[in-house]
């Protein structure tokens, strides 16, 4: 079965091959994390069931970890419950979206004010990073790795705004966020994401409160006309105005 994305969801009783769980953490924990990354990296495409009994079995752990893990994914957005059959990767249509990214736009811009106002050199010299990692795995071609590192991207600069609010909003809508990229279109969408990324992190470097904000503005509000246009009925109606 194929989604939204062009990925094709596992079948019913089956999973793809999922890493080892990372020892010395709480089992719920690592659960959460090997998931949250398998969904975010398109290995667990929307519609995929997160089968509790199918996973424990998996990663050789007890249910109640796993039926924790999968709450969280539920609560993040990033999986539904669906009636009588347990939880699945989320599927979410763009007009669901648009809302979403009009909020954001003003808040992604005030968290780029932030940092240029207050991040600390190591925080950029971390955002930087950030930024270099996403542009090396682009330049090689690895644009099914645009996902997770955009959202390494913004997760570095919001932590540099130092307005925990700010960030436990931003941090809340990611799951969603994420599931917006994955049924984009990765390989323009990197193209034109780092690109802005770069003006962003030019902007903060500089220590430019309204480029950078204006620059994060712009971003987001990019993205969010191009997921408005993933909406046939958007398109049709555009069209015939």
């Amino acid at each position: 079965m194929m989604d939204g994305s062009g990925a094709e969801a596992a079948p019913d009783g089956m999973l793809p091959a999922l890493p080892q769980l990372p020892q010395l953490r709480r089992v719920a924990d690592s659960v959460h994390d090997v998931l949250r990354e398998a969904i975010i990296e398109g290995r667990l495409p929307p519609g995929s069931r997160l089968s509790v009994p199918l996973l424990a079995q998996q990663f050789s752990v007890s249910r109640s970890p796993v039926r924790e893990a999968v709450q969280r994914l539920v609560q993040e957005g990033l999986a539904k419950e669906e009636p009588h059959r347990g939880a699945a990767v989320a599927r979410l249509r763009p007009e669901e979206l648009v809302p979403l990214y009009e909020i954001r736009e003003a808040l992604e811009g005030m968290a780029a004010r932030l940092v240029a106002e207050h991040a600390r050199q190591d925080e950029l010299a971390h955002l930087s990073a950030a930024y270099e990692a996403h542009a090396s795995a682009l330049g090689r071609g690895e644009a099914s790795r645009h996902v997770g590192l955009d959202l390494n991207f913004h997760a570095a600069l919001r932590a540099a705004s130092h307005n925990e609010e700010l960030q436990r909003y931003l941090e809340r809508v990611q799951g969603k966020i994420a599931i917006a990229m994955l049924g984009g279109r990765p390989q323009e969408w990197s193209k034109q994401a780092i690109v802005e990324h770069r003006a962003i992190l030019d902007a903060v470097l500089a220590r430019d409160p309204d480029a950078a904000e204006a620059a994060a503005r712009a971003h987001i509000r990019r993205v969010r006309a191009d997921i408005a246009a993933l909406n046939p009925r958007r398109r049709a109606t555009s069209a015939s105005a």
